[in-house]
């Protein structure tokens, strides 16, 4: 904490500028927002005024709606995202081990503080303030008395009165006998029930996840799985073994922590993952609330020092109905950057808030404020220890370009890859300017199919810290006889200037793999 405090101590500048008009940023933030798409940003026009205020990655929640409805909001993105010229990754949440009442009747139950409420297995029950049933018959056998149980839709609302808490008095068969803690009134179609640190006998990849994967997923060639209630390294594994038989080899995996046994298996989970969610919603219904922020902070640390993404979600959920958060929520969002996040997530704030592209545009102006505050020589020295002595060339090389890059003040780092892994050993450096990531084609691959593979490969580089793709190529007509490397730059640098990242006399830094050594350069624009 001590260069923490350095560094607020060099910056008092920072102060003054509070009070200072703010200077329009003609660049989003190096933070990522990724908006899940629902009902207030299904449309053509709302998705594409999210994608302009910022939005990286689009998010499509499997645990409510069906195929078809998704299929129609992703075709809209597609269409959106042609319209402002961005890629944007597909992001398919699963459902996972999630137990669901679901209120068939469509009324609101009003539940009483000091009440009795049966939970069953027995689905031809109608929900009412007495009973409530659920599609799940191990439950009396998984929980004893005294543990809690929280039920209710503020997992898809953000709101506290749409739910109750629920203490276990005794199990009598298959049903639960539980107090309610408190008022409330459960109201929509579906109810989730979560219950406090104990193990659900349910599989992680459910049967209705592979459908989805296998039909949906498939089908659109899906960037990243969001893989729910990720309990053990071996549920990444699973869900690996069933991407690549089913023709999606290339789908990046991030595991969703939000309950007390993904974090007991974190590490191993951080090993095999490709990414990390950190979703603060079911976690802060599993842990205490003063353990919540520890963990959250742990968690970024790892994935800062291992470069991988991390992604926190729920962080404005006021900004559902309101059209600015609370300044408890924005303070959330700039220690969550100050940490190291790379991605900032919205649920509801997105899907069914009042106010979708605000929410994205507020989340971005607050992650860029605190970008310019961010202690990067702190988190590059940890980087350092971390990789250790002797480091690895492509680790050298790519500390290496960072420091550089610093040094000289340059306005971009511009890094050539196949796969976009350079840029992602870039990005773990954290620099404080954003990374221009040209993909090209490997050589000898079949330019149909690389132009497939390529753009798979750039859109995932969209949830990563920085790190802004651009779709390369070796074809003699789109490069006019010039080098891989001239080409390469010519298109980094057309492309800053549209964004106004890059001005004449600018310098850039260059980092690109040769055969089997990786090169640093540095070159300074034309005027």
């Amino acid at each position: 904490m001590q260069g923490a405090s350095h560094m607020l101590l060099e910056e008092p500048v920072r102060l003054a500028s509070v009070l200072s008009p703010a200077k329009p940023k003609v660049f989003p933030s190096l933070t990522k927002i990724v908006g899940t798409l629902g009902p207030k940003s299904h449309s053509v026009e709302v998705i594409q005024e999210c994608l302009t205020a910022g939005m990286s990655v689009a998010r499509f929640d499997f645990s409510w709606m069906d195929a078809a409805y998704h299929q129609e909001t992703l075709d809209n993105l597609r269409k959106a995202a042609q319209n402002v010229k961005k890629l944007c990754p597909v992001m398919l949440d699963t459902l996972g081990p999630e137990i669901q009442v679901h209120n068939s009747t469509g009324e609101p139950i009003e539940l009483k503080a000091g009440n009795h409420v049966i939970i069953t297995p027995d689905i031809s029950k109608a929900p009412s303030a007495e009973i409530l049933p659920i599609k799940f018959g191990d439950l009396a056998k998984a929980v004893k008395k005294g543990d809690t149980l929280f039920m209710g839709q503020y997992l898809f609302t953000g709101s506290e009165t749409t739910s109750v808490w629920l203490e276990v008095v005794e199990t009598s068969g298959e049903n639960v006998n539980c107090l309610v803690k408190n008022a409330a009134t459960l109201a929509g179609p579906i109810f989730t029930l979560h219950v406090s640190q104990v193990h659900i006998s349910l599989p992680t990849l459910s049967e209705y996840d592979k459908h989805v994967i296998s039909t949906w997923g498939s089908r659109n060639s899906v960037d990243i799985i969001s893989l729910s209630h990720t309990r053990s390294a071996e549920d990444v594994r699973e869900l690996r073994a069933f991407l690549q038989s089913h023709a999606l080899p290339d789908t990046q995996i991030y595991a969703k922590i939000e309950n007390s046994e993904g974090l007991d298996h974190f590490d191993d989970i951080l090993k095999e993952a490709d990414g990390i969610i950190i979703s603060r919603g079911d976690l802060g219904i599993d842990l205490p609330p003063e353990n919540v922020f520890m963990f959250q902070k742990t968690a970024i640390h790892k994935c800062n020092l291992e470069g991988k993404p991390m992604i926190i979600t729920r962080v404005v959920d006021s900004m559902i109905d309101n059209l600015r958060p609370t300044r408890a929520e924005a303070t959330d969002v700039a220690n969550a950057v100050l940490d190291g996040t790379d991605g900032i997530l919205l649920g509801a704030e997105t899907l069914r808030g009042l106010y979708p592209v605000d929410a994205v545009s507020t989340v971005g102006r607050i992650c860029a404020e605190a970008e310019t505050v961010y202690n990067q020589p702190l988190q590059f020295k940890k980087v350092m220890w971390h990789v250790g002595d002797p480091m690895p060339h492509e680790e050298s090389v790519a500390s290496a370009a960072v420091g550089s890059a610093i040094k000289v003040k340059a306005a971009a780092i511009v890094v050539f890859t196949f796969s976009g892994r350079a840029a992602r050993l870039i990005s773990k450096y954290r620099p404080t300017m954003p990374v221009l990531a040209v993909i090209f084609p490997r050589e000898g691959s079949d330019p149909s199919k690389w132009r497939s593979y390529g753009t798979t490969q750039a859109r995932q580089c969209f949830a990563v810290r920085g790190v802004y793709p651009l779709m390369g190529s070796t074809d003699e007509a789109e490069t006019g006889g010039l080098t891989k490397e001239e080409y390469g730059i010519k298109l980094a640098v057309s492309y800053g200037r549209s964004v106004g990242i890059v001005k004449p006399f600018d310098r850039l830094v260059i980092f690109e793999k040769i055969g089997d050594s990786s090169v640093v350069k540095i070159i300074e624009c034309e005027g």
